[in-house]
């Protein structure tokens, strides 16, 4: 796999780099998109329609086996030569690499990258409804065909333990997204990867890059809403061409 040259050339020059990835990065392995991951008895519903506050207010028993039905599919799959390529690449030799995901699979993190900003939380992350306090404990089991679990209650206010993921109406936790903005604003180098760049706020994160003098180069398959903001753009899959950037950049030059 040939690199693009405009591209392996600001990627050997990068101190600070920075990963933005959007579920066609977790796709890759297996994970179907937010808006395609809809099967068996969930195909009648939107995401939209089970992503909400109000949804979660409504019937919480519902929405509970809905995303612990995620949960069990993004258990399944693994990390992809990509993921894996993002984790190793910084080291002694190589540069800082940060990696800030919309994705709420925990894959990154199986790959081995200790550097991960999440801006829509995680499926991982269970808390408190109320006092936001972390949970660990036990999770109910959802069987094929269930859609109907009732929550755990959390040990400290008793109340019901919801995912720990951004919904639709729910504003980015603070935290993450300044972290994000700090990250991208500190680059020499942001890879925008697998994502379509039309989920705001994050999708105004490569153009803050390229107003703070990153190089913003989208690596994606297809034209989406960030290949305008982008200085280089690669056709090409996370899969196939991260890998093939990491192994080129670490090469001495000729």
């Amino acid at each position: 796999m040939a690199v693009p040259e405009p591209v392996l050339t600001a990627a050997r020059s990068a101190r600070r780099v920075v990963v933005l990835t959007g579920a066609g990065m977790s796709a890759e392995s297996g994970v179907p998109t937010f808006r395609d991951a809809q099967s068996g008895l969930w195909e009648r519903y939107s995401p939209e329609e089970l992503a909400t506050p109000q949804a979660w207010r409504r019937d919480r028993p519902f929405v509970l086996a809905w995303y612990l039905w995620r949960f069990g599919l993004v258990s399944t799959v693994e990390p992809h030569a990509g993921h894996r390529a993002v984790a190793g690449w910084a080291g002694a030799d190589g540069p800082e690499v940060a990696v800030v995901t919309q994705n709420v699979d925990d894959l990154h993190e199986r790959a081995g990258s200790s550097e991960v900003v999440h801006l829509h939380g995680a499926l991982a992350d269970w808390r408190c409804e109320d006092c936001a306090q972390r949970y660990d404990g036990p999770l109910p089991s959802v069987a094929e065909g269930v859609d109907r679990v009732e929550p755990p209650r959390c040990g400290a206010c008793g109340a019901a333990i919801r995912p720990g993921v951004v919904w639709f109406g729910e504003a980015l936790p603070l935290g993450p997204w300044s972290e994000a903005v700090a990250r991208v604003e500190d680059a020499d180098l942001v890879l925008v990867v697998g994502t379509s760049g039309i989920v705001h706020p994050a999708a105004g994160l490569p153009a803050i890059a390229r107003a703070a003098g990153a190089v913003v180069v989208e690596v994606n398959p297809v034209e989406t809403e960030v290949s305008d903001v982008a200085h280089h753009v690669w056709r090409e899959t996370a899969a196939v061409a991260l890998p093939a950037l990491v192994e080129a950049a670490r090469l001495p030059e000729r």
